[in-house]
Parts: C-alpha cells; structure tokens; sequence
C-alpha cells in the first residue's frame, strides 16, 4: 500500500498575485495613463516597482476598494 503523502504535506503560502497596470486600468474601466497619473499623485492602489514595471498587490487593490465604498458611505 501506498503512503498517503497528502496529510503529512506542508501546503506552500500562496503567492499574492499582483495586478498589471492595464490590468488595474481595465478594472476600473479607464486608461493606463490614469492609473499612472493617481500613482504620481499618490491615489489609488499603490503599485510596487519592479524592474520596469509596476505591479500592483491584490491586497492593495482591496484596500483600496474599501477606502471608496467608505468614501461613499460617509457621503450618504
């Protein structure tokens, strides 16, 4: 018989995925050059270099999110 490997297997954390920036874009339906002008003046989700890139966490794309639907909350 076989050993059962699954039980006694550490799961590896699971790596954050990162959003692109026209992934970002196309989430909220505008441009690139948006997302790039809310970085520049620090709205937004906050992206992190890499390289030449810009990528942007999930979690941050949540906070996000949640400071609007709060934005939105207290203007109600």
């Amino acid at each position: 018989m076989g050993q059962d490997v699954t039980s006694n297997t550490l799961s590896a954390p699971a790596a954050e995925p990162f959003l692109t920036t026209e992934e970002v874009a196309a989430r909220y339906r505008t441009s690139t050059t948006t997302v790039s002008w809310w970085r520049r003046n620090q709205y937004g989700p906050k992206g992190i270099k890499v390289g030449r890139r810009v990528l942007y966490p999930q979690a941050e794309i949540e906070r996000f999110e949640r400071s609007l639907a709060e934005q939105v909350q207290e203007a109600v």
